[in-house]
């Protein structure tokens, strides 16, 4: 077996400093994603872009999260953590300047650099984590899943009144957010000089083979469920709840109850996720009220309301599970950096697929009703996996049995 590295120590830092970094980096790993949706219409019209060409680009990101998460262990090892995760943060807030400066080859190239450097933060932040915060992983994980679904939601309820009556408009509503990711790089500098003590994430013998883990898969296909559901109701839920009759402001507003209820889920997880001694009662709750929710947009449309929060909830509390997984079942960080940057690249290739699918599924029946039932179908198989395993008791992905999280 291949020693791990020892942790990346030289350099002490208060721990507050250390979830300040975390933190400021969770701000930035959804709000470029949820502000391109409420002004998409605003972007087809002034870029002449059909609505196939629209679902793509707002596929873009997923696919290079499903692309790149792989090599972002690769990524860490050759530059140290925290420099792999300071790179992913200045390439995020050029991807976002890109994004917003014409001619239009630059929407599209700028979507997929800020893609690649999401995808880093999302596998390396963790790793980060496990390393910093090893008895703590449930409610870090928690907290900062609930800042990044919060600020979410903010974008995505900013983005037309920052977009405001003007034709480019819309690329203001975008390039803001660079400026967020900038702040959360000038927090985080300080860190930047722990990675030049020892290289990150050097693979121990199991966490070389994570694909050939079963309780890994599961953990996969859990996370890319999940995401898939989450990401489709975050491009098509205001049209789902419109063509029931629902007014698009109401729609909106829906959207950002939406949102905000996945910031509540996430909190709510990171309390409970380190008092129980089983992780199943979570995936179970959280996948069931995502049926319930999804369900309720079949049969009884008119309370859409109910089930945006339902449906909030519960990405909300699964998508801080699934993340919290990666530490929970594996031994060291470098361990956790494997399993993320599988699970997320799997995932995320499922994920990806889900608003264009859906979206296929909804132009070929003129109709919500079959997209619904596909949806309903998939949460119930990810209640499935989450009620078959993730006991504490559980082997980790390294193949040693793992410390029960702390009361």
């Amino acid at each position: 077996m291949t020693a791990c590295a020892a942790p990346e120590r030289a350099t002490s830092l208060r721990p507050a400093l250390v979830l300040a970094g975390v933190l400021l980096i969770a701000v930035n790993l959804r709000a470029a994603i949820t502000s391109l949706g409420p002004v998409l219409s605003f972007v087809q019209a002034d870029q002449g872009l059909s609505s196939v060409a629209a679902s793509v680009l707002v596929s873009v990101p997923l696919i290079a999260f499903a692309a790149c998460s792989p090599i972002a262990p690769k990524v860490a090892a050759k530059l140290g953590l925290e420099r792999a995760l300071g790179a992913a943060v200045l390439l995020l807030a050029i991807g976002i300047l890109v994004r917003s400066a014409p001619p239009q080859v630059l929407l599209w190239t700028g979507t997929a650099l800020l893609g690649v450097a999401i995808a880093i933060l999302n596998v390396l932040l963790p790793a980060l984590v496990k390393r910093d915060f090893p008895a703590r992983v449930g409610p870090i994980t928690g907290t900062y899943t609930a800042v990044q679904s919060g600020v979410a939601a903010i974008a995505a309820g900013v983005a037309v009144p920052l977009a405001g009556q003007q034709a480019g408009g819309w690329r203001l509503s975008l390039g803001v957010w660079a400026g967020l990711a900038l702040v959360a790089l000038g927090v985080f500098l300080p860190q930047l000089r722990r990675s030049a003590a020892a290289p990150a994430l050097v693979r121990t013998s199991g966490a070389a083979r994570p694909w050939t883990n079963g309780l890994a898969w599961q953990v996969t296909v859990f996370m890319g469920l999940q995401s898939l559901a989450f990401y489709v109701l975050v491009t098509w839920l205001s049209s789902i709840e419109h063509a029931a009759g629902i007014s698009l402001v109401t729609a909106g507003f829906h959207q950002l109850l939406f949102n905000l209820s996945g910031l509540v889920g996430s909190l709510v997880c990171s309390v409970l996720i380190h008092r129980l001694p089983d992780q199943r009662p979570i995936a179970i709750t959280g996948s069931s009220l995502l049926t319930v929710a999804l369900t309720g947009l079949l049969v009884a449309p008119g309370i859409a309301v109910v089930w945006a929060v339902f449906a909030g909830l519960a990405g909300g509390s699964t998508l801080a599970l699934a993340l919290s997984l990666f530490g929970l079942r594996t031994k060291d960080y470098s361990d956790a950096g494997a399993l993320s940057g599988m699970a997320q690249s799997a995932g995320y290739t499922l994920a990806a697929l889900g608003p264009i699918v859906i979206g296929a599924v909804h132009d070929a029946a003129s109709s919500w009703k079959p997209a619904l039932g596909v949806l309903i179908v998939l949460a119930l198989v990810q209640t499935v996996f989450g009620g078959v395993g993730f006991s504490a008791s559980d082997d980790g992905v390294s193949g040693r049995v793992l410390v029960a999280p702390e009361a």
